[in-house]
């Protein structure tokens, strides 16, 4: 639902006007969302005949102006009283406060933990004693605090001295300085094994005591996400209109070059925008502040004196009475980039080159099969679904080429399902098999449909000089098990139900990635049912030398229905076999998806 700005003038024409045009809508925005919080307030201290504890903190939120601190009380913070387990009396009298804070670090939502320090007779701290800790676990392999409380700190934590921990926390007791964000590679070794976990400690003492919490310093959707805003040059934004609060994405401090800690406001993102395209700037802010989701515009902004184009996608955030408290913008760079090649070290003959060249490539291509091509069989069978998968070379000796495959389950529920062929064969196939699988990813954060995020990969591929084209069909499967799918020149996916075996409609098939700029994909939708299965495959699986690929396709739909009743992994196994009895010319990859 959009609400239009009462009274908006002509889109202004210069970067001033614009930026003025931006506070006079976000100061009518804060000024009536303050009305509507204290007239409520207001009959609230009339009746009460005094002011409401929360009254300030409220106001201030909608202000952006922050709250002055409170006072402190007589001994709020001091040491309390009595024994740290080694002897040393604590100074203030009375009963422990520290046992209200024991209590309390089980409502804490990281690992938290108190530590006493054990010192030996020269007074230096040797080691901790863990007197309380919460249950939230950092990593797997790593135990909850509260499952080692009145045990020796590196008694469960020995990796602390090698990886500096140690020497941290200790410092904060004879320093008497806060530990603020320390990132700290933990690793132990277990039975053999090495376990590693990148951390990150917040540590205070107050007393004779050290209250310490930590986090997994980056999880592994965060690593992801990362690495598919670098691949794809995409970034975003959000700007809270009521709070002035302002958080960007690292891919979109990347695209502007700025400081990770200073993101920019609207106004500031207004003055690097090229002269030409202010009008367009503001069609797309004036448009998301009105409470419409605008289609993706193509702006040029000036950035240390170098001109980038970008595309931009902005969608409000609605607040409680429905209209934009926030905007979200999404970017994506489609300015060139200039791409390194990595240089021998050492000048070889040509033919021993070659053989080194070619061992190592079927050594990096057969870990990247391992980490690209993965199977998330445990959670998409929660979802009622059950998945089998494999690839398969031309050649035995070939570890991997251009084709891919992806099926997961996203944040909001649904299951992302792709399928897609890059032209080629070794690490240069491979690359261009993970940009495109990695952008794939980045592009399903956005929450957008199959045929937008065909779309832009398309963009990407176009706008990429040493691509070359690729296939592809993704596409989403619902809470309802309705799949609703997108296809760039790739063989539509086969649908067995029952005995009856059948190409999925493909009236919107679209042409290759890479081929025409600007391109605008469909999406389709296709319900599935109970007992369906939906095989994708590139066409590697159908193409046979002298033999038009229809007719391969027939055949793979012929044999689909001869295995109705199999197991997704039993077809995949039936199918495999048959390829590998026949001669074939290219890599090739089959998913297969059962609605349970």
């Amino acid at each position: 639902m959009s609400f239009p700005l009462p009274g908006l003038p002509d889109l202004p024409d210069d970067v001033e006007s614009l930026k003025a045009l931006i506070e006079r809508e976000i100061a009518a925005l804060r000024a009536d969302v303050r009305r509507r919080v204290q007239e409520p307030q207001a009959l609230a201290r009339s009746s009460a005949h005094a002011p409401s504890p929360g009254d300030r903190s409220l106001e201030s939120f909608i202000s952006g102006s922050p709250e002055p601190p409170a006072a402190h009380r007589p001994g709020q913070g001091d040491a309390p009283d009595g024994d740290d387990g080694d002897g040393r009396p604590y100074d203030m009298p009375g009963n422990d406060p520290w046992a209200g804070l024991h209590a309390g670090l089980s409502a804490i939502p990281v690992s938290a933990a108190l530590l006493a320090p054990v010192q030996d007779e020269t007074g230096e701290i040797t080691d901790f004693v863990i007197r309380a800790g919460n249950h939230v676990r950092s990593a797997e392999w790593l135990e909850a605090p509260d499952s080692q409380v009145g045990q020796r700190f590196l008694a469960v934590r020995p990796g602390a001295v090698a990886s500096g921990l140690m020497a941290a926390l200790t410092a904060v007791f004879t320093s008497g300085r806060a530990l603020k964000g320390l990132t700290v590679d933990y690793t132990e070794e277990r039975h053999g094994r090495l376990f590693r976990a990148p951390l990150l400690y917040h540590a205070a003492a107050c007393g004779n005591q050290m209250l310490i919490t930590w986090v997994p310093a980056r999880s592994h959707t965060e690593i992801l996400t990362l690495d598919a805003q670098h691949i794809a040059s995409m970034g975003w934004g959000h700007w809270d209109l009521l709070s002035g609060a302002v958080d960007w994405s690292e891919g979109l401090h990347r695209i502007f070059r700025t400081d990770p800690q200073m993101p920019w406001s609207l106004t500031e993102l207004c003055d690097a925008v090229l002269p030409g395209e202010v009008p367009a700037l503001a069609e797309l802010i004036t448009s998301v502040l009105a409470g419409e989701e605008p289609s993706w515009t193509r702006i040029r902004f000036r950035v240390f004196g170098e001109v980038r184009t970008l595309d931009l996608l902005g969608r409000p955030v609605a607040g409680t009475d429905g209209r934009p408290w926030a905007v979200h913008l999404v970017a994506r760079d489609l300015t060139p980039q200039m791409r390194g090649r990595r240089r021998l070290a050492e000048t070889q003959r040509e033919t021993e080159r070659l053989r080194q060249q070619a061992a190592a490539e079927q050594r990096i291509a057969s870990v990247m099969r391992e980490a690209l091509l993965p199977t998330h069989t445990a959670e998409l069978a929660e979802l009622g679904l059950t998945v089998a998968a494999a690839y398969l070379p031309a050649e035995a000796d070939a570890a991997v080429g251009g084709d891919w495959y992806k099926c997961r389950r996203l944040s909001d529920g649904r299951v992302l399902v792709a399928i897609g062929d890059a032209v080629g064969h070794g690490l240069e196939a491979v690359a261009r098999m993970a940009q495109q699988r990695h952008a794939l990813a980045g592009l399903a954060q956005t929450g957008a449909s199959a045929g937008e995020m065909t779309t832009w990969l398309n963009e990407l591929v176009c706008g990429d000089p040493s691509a070359m084209t690729a296939t592809m069909v993704t596409g989403h499967i619902d809470h309802d098990h309705v799949l609703r799918w997108a296809c760039a020149g790739h063989p539509p996916p086969l649908l067995r139900r029952g005995n009856e075996v059948a190409p999925l409609p493909s009236e919107h098939l679209g042409p290759l990635l890479g081929l025409l700029p600007g391109y605008a994909y469909e999406t389709a939708s296709v319900p599935l049912h109970s007992g369906d299965l939906l095989l994708l495959y590139t066409d590697g699986v159908v193409e046979r030398r002298g033999e038009d690929i229809t007719e391969g396709i027939t055949n793979l739909s012929r044999h689909l229905s001869g295995n109705a009743g199999l197991s997704p992994g039993e077809t995949v196994e039936r199918i495999i076999a048959d390829y590998t009895r026949t001669v074939h010319d290219d890599d090739a990859c089959l998913l297969a998806i059962q609605v349970d």
